[in-house]
């Protein structure tokens, strides 16, 4: 084992924390574990490049990040192809798991890393130092039961290489995830259910939107939910906000309506703010979006992305339990989206978001009170 240093006076354990980079959910998810472990006096170092790397360097500036090559994922404009151009990029996201696990090899020596927290990517894992890994896709819904346990069985194959797997969401029936986070078979390495995670705290403030729009995701079905929109909002009435979710510079689309408001993208705090200033929501159905609209208590219309076959599922889940209104991108009519929310029966959630707190000090605790880890 690697040989500690949490007998000299003062020292702080050293964590490095690396979401995956499909999508900016990996990364939002993973703000409330830096911030619990910032309490816990541990020293933070963050892996990540692109815009994951930019939106978490907004949220903790002080921190030290180390460039990690992503996985790179690029995504289908059809549904019907998606699944094809995911399965042509295996090799490349098979050799990029390889590649970052001798990377993880190299860094531990070179930034004396005590432990690491990898948010689904599967190849940060070290026989000599504690390794949590994150997922809440213990099933990976394909489309397929044949499919669906080949997929968990590579899985498992990597997460049973790590420590310790943690789990975002409630432990019990009364869950978000259903069948993606309580799976009939389990990994064989511990798993503990941390509940929901969420950027976000509750406030007290006004109403101020009718509806707030939260556009993300990976392109090109981004943008082309984007257009969908803006070619309707137009005509709306009441105030609107529309956060584009791009984090680049881009220049923002001019529409007549003084009543809409686009912003390309907000750090926590304000998103959060404006959520919760909002009557209602509209957003992909990204399991971290997901998190975040429960821990805020809003009302939504959630929109999976065409060809993601996990948002597909969740869509499905969610408006069975009647948590969200939720509809598909094809044919969407911004007003009959309304229009039916309106008449949804919305059922509330109501779970802790607090679990992953506890679970981080004694995560901390286990690190410190031992000499060899």
């Amino acid at each position: 084992m690697k040989e500690a240093n949490f007998n000299i006076p003062g020292y702080s354990p050293r964590v490095l924390i690396a979401p995956l980079d499909w999508g900016l959910g990996h990364a939002t998810r993973c703000i409330p574990l830096i911030s619990a472990l910032i309490k816990q006096s541990c020293t933070v170092i963050v892996a990540a490049e692109g815009q994951i790397k930019a939106l978490l360097q907004k949220e903790f500036p002080a921190l030290q990040f180390i460039e990690l090559k992503g996985y790179r994922v690029r995504y289908s404009r059809s549904k019907f192809w998606m699944p094809v151009k995911l399965m042509l990029q295996l090799p490349n996201i098979i050799l990029r798991i390889y590649a970052e696990n001798k990377w993880l090899k190299n860094a531990v020596n070179e930034y004396q890393i005590d432990a690491v927290i990898s948010d689904n990517r599967m190849g940060l894992h070290h026989k000599k130092i504690s390794c949590i890994y994150i997922t809440h896709q213990l099933t990976i819904k394909t489309g397929a039961g044949f499919t669906e346990r080949i997929a968990q069985k590579i899985h498992y194959r990597y997460i049973n290489k790590f420590s310790a797997c943690w789990v975002p969401d409630a432990k019990g029936s009364v869950n978000l995830a259903g069948a993606l986070s309580h799976p009939v078979t389990f990994p064989r390495i511990p798993v503990t259910y941390t509940g929901p995670l969420s950027r976000f705290s509750k406030i007290v403030t006004e109403e101020k939107y009718d509806l707030t729009i939260i556009l993300s995701g990976p392109e090109p079905q981004r943008t082309i939910f984007e257009n969908i929109i803006l070619a309707e909002v137009e005509n709306m009435q009441g105030k609107i906000c529309i956060i584009r979710g791009v984090l680049a510079q881009t220049k923002i689309p001019l529409l007549k309506n003084s009543l809409i408001e686009i912003k390309n993208h907000l750090p926590a705090y304000e998103l959060g703010k404006i959520i919760q200033q909002s009557n209602m929501i509209i957003s992909r159905c990204g399991y971290s979006t997901i998190m975040d609209l429960v821990k805020l208590q809003k009302k939504a219309i959630l929109v999976p992305t065409p060809g993601q076959t996990e948002q597909e599922y969740l869509a499905e889940y969610l408006r069975e339990q009647q948590l969200f209104y939720c509809t598909g991108q094809e044919d969407f009519s911004l007003q009959d989206a309304l229009k039916e929310a309106a008449g949804f029966s919305y059922s509330a959630f109501s779970v802790s978001t607090d679990d992953h707190i506890k679970l981080v000090e004694g995560f901390v605790s286990t690190l410190t009170n031992n000499a060899d880890i």
